[in-house]
């Protein structure tokens, strides 16, 4: 789960790090009214989308004057934002930040991740900030440094002076990194975060440190554990159909392919989209329905696929284990029915009940085309798609 600029800076500032006071606003009167709160003489205001490259595409603005609060706000509001990471359709803004000006020396870079590979928190800096760190990482490696955290030992002082002479911090300045980075870590292991990134991390012409942009992540599975960052969460910002989808307890993902997949099992899934694509076909989606799926579930899932205007026909791989074959042809049949499909189904059933399964789609009066194997199932989709 992602949340806004203005939020992660909320809950950092939690934790003991540094950033601009500021205020979120949904309206351009409550843009004003913040910018008067926080008095001047110069505000930065900011579409709030999750989302980067916001500043490129004009949802960035520093003003010097009321009257250009009121004008950046009621120009900001309401429109579309096409970034790099949006797509060509883009993010509709409907909320601001507003931010107190910020006097920058220097433009740095930092970040908390899991390191797959390390089963560890890692940390990531460079000294060159306010840029994407993927360009950093192609052109100039050597100014990017890593730094895992042992879980046993946690944060140490040599981890932060390692992370300060990659950055180029000295003096004063360098002495507020460990600070800064024990608010970070913190953060990031007590909210289960995925992803902390302060880009750009800036230090002031009087040498402090400041979070002058934060963007956050969190791991869906922890997030029982966080009513607080739950209450965060942007409906607006996300993609209508996986929101459906997760009131169903369904994973869902758009892709840009025409072959709707459904799948029982995350790792099926995956290799159900390899095998389409092997096949010479695209997966639309990816979409696991669990190990629980009931003919609820299954319409369900058969709706938000064909939400998706691309899609021309429908695989539907299930290997039951704890999910039975029957029960999940009988919700195969009945979403067909129900929803009318007009479009190419293959199932491909196997494991508990699967010959009761088959026989239900056989006796069904359908037009769904069995397949043996997944390749099979592949073949047979992606030709009837063709």
């Amino acid at each position: 789960m992602n949340i806004h600029e203005h939020q992660a800076k909320a809950l950092l500032a939690g934790f003991g790090v540094p950033v601009p006071r500021g205020e979120a606003a949904f309206t351009v009167d409550e843009a004003v009214a913040a910018a008067e709160a926080l008095g001047g003489p110069v505000w930065v205001v900011k579409a709030q989308i999750h989302a980067g490259g916001r500043g490129k595409a004009g949802g960035v603005k520093v003003v010097s004057s009321i009257d250009d609060v009121r004008a950046v706000a009621d120009d900001i509001l309401g429109k579309t934002l096409v970034t790099h990471q949006t797509g060509p359709q883009g993010r509709e803004v409907q909320r601001l930040y507003v931010e107190d000006g910020c006097d920058i020396a220097d433009e740095l870079y930092l970040s908390l991740l899991v390191d797959r590979v390390t089963s560890r928190i890692t940390i990531i800096a460079s000294s060159e900030g306010g840029m994407d760190i993927e360009e950093v990482a192609a052109s100039q490696p050597e100014k990017i440094l890593s730094v895992s955290i042992d879980p046993a030992t946690g944060l140490q002082p040599h981890h932060a002076r390692r992370l300060a002479t990659v950055m180029g911090l000295t003096g004063a300045t360098a002495k507020q990194l460990p600070a800064f980075l024990s608010g970070l870590v913190t953060a990031f292991s007590s909210l289960d975060a995925s992803l902390v990134e302060i880009n750009p991390l800036v230090m002031t012409g009087s040498g402090d440190l400041l979070a002058l942009d934060a963007k956050m992540s969190f791991d869906d599975n922890a997030l029982y554990r966080h009513a607080d960052v739950m209450e965060l969460r942007d409906l607006a910002e996300e993609d209508p159909a996986e929101v459906r989808a997760s009131e169903f307890d369904l994973n869902y993902i758009k892709l840009d392919g025409n072959i709707g997949c459904m799948v029982n099992g995350a790792g099926l899934a995956m290799a159900t989209m390899d095998i389409i694509q092997l096949r010479g076909g695209s997966p639309a989606n990816f979409l696991d329905v669990g190990g629980s799926a009931t003919t609820e579930r299954v319409t369900e899932a058969f709706k938000i696929i064909l939400s998706d205007a691309n899609v021309k026909g429908i695989l539907v791989n299930i290997f039951g284990g704890i999910m039975r074959c029957d029960i999940i042809a009988e919700g195969v049949v009945s979403a067909a029915r129900t929803l009318g499909l007009d479009k190419p189904l293959v199932v491909r059933l196997e494991g508990t009940n699967v010959d009761e399964g088959k026989r239900i789609m056989a006796d069904s009066g359908l037009a769904i085309i069995p397949a043996d194997n997944l390749a099979d199932a592949a073949e047979k989709i992606v030709a009837a798609t063709a």
